[in-house]
């Protein structure tokens, strides 16, 4: 009895589990499409794009400095867990006037990790106040530029989200002020994302082997 236990707990519990995180992968295989066609940050920064991307986006505004906790948040509940995925990128969009703050964070964030998929984007407060609004979301930022919440956009510059949230209802963006919130809501939402892509690509391959 204690073998046939042992048995399965080893070999069918994680045939289970399988089964199971599967048919949720294609049940809840879409991340829906909040925003189309968001601009590329490029018209702003040539040096960075939204363009063939898995983006995350946010909006330091002038005091870096003193947003440093909210980048560690990100860096340390998102980033990590997915910085290694192709095409994954974070990226900041800062006032022209915060270049040195935003150097004194990337030092510290390549202390924390490999920052290299840290991207920067800097803009005139015009620019970056026009960009902010194109991405159509019930957010706003504050008179320095800044919000706490940062966005999901796809390869093809969409902003997605969630549209029945159980606290929000339509929910554009997720703040980093709060740990559990990007422990609970926002990695599932990049998980989903990268996982529709990786099906998606797992799907072309299979359609050119035929």
């Amino acid at each position: 009895m204690k073998k046939t236990f042992v048995l399965v707990i080893l070999f069918v519990f994680p045939l289970v589990a399988y089964l199971f995180f599967a048919s949720g992968v294609n049940n809840f295989g879409k991340l829906p499409t909040l925003t189309e066609n968001v601009p590329d940050i490029s018209q702003i920064d040539p040096s960075v794009t939204l363009d063939g991307k898995i983006t995350i986006l946010g909006f330091l505004g002038r005091d870096v400095e003193g947003k440093k906790g909210n980048a560690f948040n990100l860096n340390q509940k998102i980033y990590k867990r997915f910085s290694e995925f192709h095409d994954f990128q974070m990226l900041m969009v800062v006032p022209e006037s915060s270049k040195d703050q935003v150097e004194s964070l990337r030092e510290e964030l390549n202390e924390l990790s490999n920052a290299e998929k840290w991207n920067f984007a800097f803009g005139t407060d015009a620019e970056i106040r026009s960009f902010f609004n194109e991405l159509k979301t019930d957010l706003t930022l504050d008179s320095d530029l800044y919000t706490p919440f940062v966005f999901i956009v796809d390869k093809d510059r969409n902003l997605r989200g969630r549209t029945d949230d159980e606290d929000e209802g339509i929910k554009y963006g997720f703040n980093t002020t709060s740990v559990a919130e990007l422990n609970n809501k926002m990695e599932d939402d990049v998980k989903i994302i990268l996982a529709e892509y990786r099906l998606a690509l797992k799907k072309n391959n299979a359609d050119r082997s035929k």
